[in-house]
């Protein structure tokens, strides 16, 4: 049976589905364990003013600004969480119609013809991937909501310690990561689908995502403005 498995997929194929794990991994622990560790790019950037919120936070008398703030924040998780359990359902139901999606993408330019049982574990890999962006979406959502708990139970003006904004700036950046972790899935998600079309634009598109997620963490105006 595992004869069969590794004869199924060409020597293409495996190249380009490690590079996608490669990458997927590789650029998630760059960003946040690599030279400089989360201080760069744009979460570092985003935990030097959660600091700051944390501090300010802590000298109004009335924290409705700062709770309206974090319900915003949990209603773009928790809309992005929903979004995510539809798409895995689409992709449940695709399972039940695989012959009906392999006719379909026969006619796409570079097809090529696989086996059924090819075409299921392609479709595994991209649910494997919205899998884990639900998981994400999730936790950063139940973190917001321990957010939300820490600004009712912060201390009156006056009172907090700089241990309480270094409390409140860690939950919201661990949140934040959570949610930026959800976002990277979808942008490898879109790349997995390709691997419908050919091994190579598989490859090729995945190359592609690695740079512009590069270039929007670390050269985008966003993080110019960010850091000035």
């Amino acid at each position: 049976m595992q004869g069969v498995w590794l004869t199924a997929f060409s020597v293409v194929d495996w190249v380009a589905v490690s590079w996608f794990i490669f990458c997927w991994t590789g650029y998630g622990w760059l960003v946040e364990h690599g030279p400089g560790g989360t201080m760069r790019g744009l979460m570092g950037a985003s935990h030097a003013f959660r600091l700051e919120w944390g501090r300010q936070m802590l000298r109004r008398e009335v924290r409705v600004a700062d709770s309206g703030l974090v319900g915003n924040l949990m209603q773009n998780v928790s809309f992005y969480a929903n979004t995510t359990i539809y798409v895995i359902a689409g992709l449940l139901a695709l399972l039940g119609t695989m012959d009906k999606l392999i006719d379909a993408a026969s006619d796409l330019p570079f097809a090529r013809h696989v086996s059924r049982e090819v075409w299921e574990v392609k479709l595994l890999l991209l649910l494997m991937v919205f899998v884990v962006a639900y998981f994400k979406f999730t936790w950063s959502l139940r973190q917001f909501n321990m957010l939300s708990i820490l600004i009712g139970a912060a201390p009156p003006p006056g009172e907090g310690t700089e241990e309480d904004v270094q409390r409140f700036a860690k939950v919201n950046s661990l949140a934040g990561d959570e949610f930026n972790r959800g976002i990277r899935a979808y942008y490898f998600g879109l790349a997995a689908v390709f691997w419908f079309v050919h091994p190579w634009l598989f490859f090729a598109v995945t190359t592609f995502i690695v740079l512009v997620l590069y270039r929007r963490d670390f050269l985008s105006h966003t993080y110019s403005a960010m850091r000035a």
